[in-house]
């Protein structure tokens, strides 16, 4: 259910911001989804980037400038590698205790949200380590002006 929240989640920012989804069928490079924008930017016509998601409840894992993650060693080697053709991000979503959402006539609302951290700054991992945590800036959220700026980064040729 995490899972599928997460994706939910992803889509409505995606779409409020103007971007659309490409789905993975599978997972087995490091990614679930695809984020690509119609824009177009100084440099690129489409950027696009590839997301990894993951989804916890686990509040201890947020801390007062960061939420921490642990990855296994072949997920984050695949989501790291510096020969991907596409800029790779993972993004974390903290869900609230208790219920995820609250729906009536006017509105959706979540407690939820999603953090951040391009891949190229997770740093890198050794060959006999079976996981890295990882830190996602909590002022990295996940939110509309953010993609939008993700994107613009891209679309410019920006580092990634």
């Amino acid at each position: 259910m995490k899972e599928q929240f997460s994706l939910s989640f992803v889509h409505m920012i995606a779409s409020a911001a103007g971007c659309s989804i490409k789905s993975h069928a599978t997972d087995y490079d490091g990614v679930d989804i695809t984020i690509s924008s119609s824009a177009e930017y100084a440099t690129y016509y489409c950027p696009e980037f590839e997301l990894q998601l993951k989804a916890t409840a686990q509040r201890d894992l947020l801390k007062d400038d960061h939420l921490s993650w642990t990855m296994k060693a072949i997920p984050f080697k695949k989501l790291t590698n510096p020969k991907r053709f596409a800029p790779a991000y993972l993004g974390v979503l903290l869900l609230p205790e208790g219920g995820w959402l609250e729906q009536d006539e006017e509105r959706l609302v979540t407690g939820s949200r999603m953090y951040w951290q391009s891949a190229a700054d997770l740093g890198s991992i050794g060959d006999d380590e079976a996981s890295k945590t990882v830190r996602l800036p909590r002022s990295n959220l996940f939110d509309i002006p953010q993609l939008q700026g993700i994107m613009k980064t891209i679309g410019d040729r920006g580092d990634w």
